[in-house]
């Protein structure tokens, strides 16, 4: 019996998302670097975790190939060609959907990698405020990849209300209601087209 018990709870160790500090009493994992407060809403604290470490995004995985790297068209939407869309590996619905995870921890786009992405859209390199933002693809929060093949350059106030979308897709994800995988390719493909199936009017891009 205390071999069955040590192995569960290896197990759970084991299992658990790179970055977890504690599992919740209802299966989901909390990020948390505060005892207090953590798994407050899922149950209360099952297991603590110990020796954990920051998230790990593992690999990127291309929703499509990237085709194109210079000439690419600016719109509302990015150039499928060269930015189709792209999310990280470890970046899992259990990953993202934890107790105090945040995407302050795996987001990493220097600005020459987004003076890089405006140049291949025809751009110069430079900074355009609030007018203008190299936004991801696929959002961190639905676990999207840093890498250039999931930024594109997206004026206001289009990215504004992709950001609407994009905490949409996350409650859905997370409740349940959607799968990960369908929800990255979905707002990879045509971002103002699931908006409006979501919402039921168009977005102001």
């Amino acid at each position: 019996m205390r071999l069955g018990a040590f192995a569960v709870a290896l197990f759970f160790v084991v299992a658990a998302p790179p970055g977890a500090t504690a599992r919740c009493n209802d299966g989901t994992y909390s990020f948390s670097q505060h005892h207090s407060g953590t798994c407050s809403h899922h149950g209360g604290v099952a297991q603590w975790l110990t020796g954990t470490s920051s998230v790990s995004a593992g690999s990127t995985v291309l929703l499509a190939p990237r085709t194109r790297s210079v000439d690419c068209r600016r719109g509302s939407t990015p150039d499928r060609a060269c930015s189709p869309g792209a999310y990280s590996s470890g970046l899992t619905r259990a990953v993202i959907c934890a107790d105090g995870f945040s995407t302050d921890t795996i987001r990493n786009v220097p600005e020459s990698e987004k003076h890089a992405v405006e140049i291949e859209y025809g751009m110069a390199p430079a900074s355009y405020g609030s007018t203008l933002e190299i936004d991801h693809i696929v959002p961190l929060e639905l676990g999207g990849s840093n890498d250039a093949a999931n930024l594109f350059p997206e004026r206001a106030p289009g990215y504004h209300a992709k950001d609407r979308l994009e905490n949409e897709l996350h409650d859905l994800v997370c409740s349940g209601r959607m799968q990960l995988r369908a929800a990255q390719r979905g707002i990879a493909a045509d971002w103002p087209a699931l908006y409006r199936r979501l919402f039921g009017t168009a977005p102001t891009v």
